[in-house]
């Protein structure tokens, strides 16, 4: 991701997270940047971009934080469920 634009990059992230519907933490680690500068890029950078662009990731965004307390829930009883096997 050097030597390409914020704006170039904010458009890639989009694109990235529109077609993968991943969340913000995994385009982060694809694309070797922060959370926060993926946040900032797609929420803010992106409005003043690509207004239609920004609209179809917020729907991803939204979608994504609605499901995250199930997948955090998915991922504690894994957790527990490894431990107890171990345990047996």
């Amino acid at each position: 991701m050097k030597n390409i634009s914020i704006e170039d990059r904010a458009v890639c992230l989009a694109h990235y997270i529109i077609d993968s519907k991943d969340t913000v933490r995994a385009a982060a680690k694809k694309f070797g940047i922060s959370k926060s500068t993926v946040h900032k890029d797609v929420s803010e950078r992106l409005k003043k971009i690509n207004p239609g662009l920004a609209k179809e990731v917020r729907v991803i965004l939204d979608e994504n934080k609605a499901e995250r307390h199930i997948r955090g829930g998915m991922a504690t009883k894994l957790k527990y469920s490894n431990l107890k096997e171990k345990e047996s």
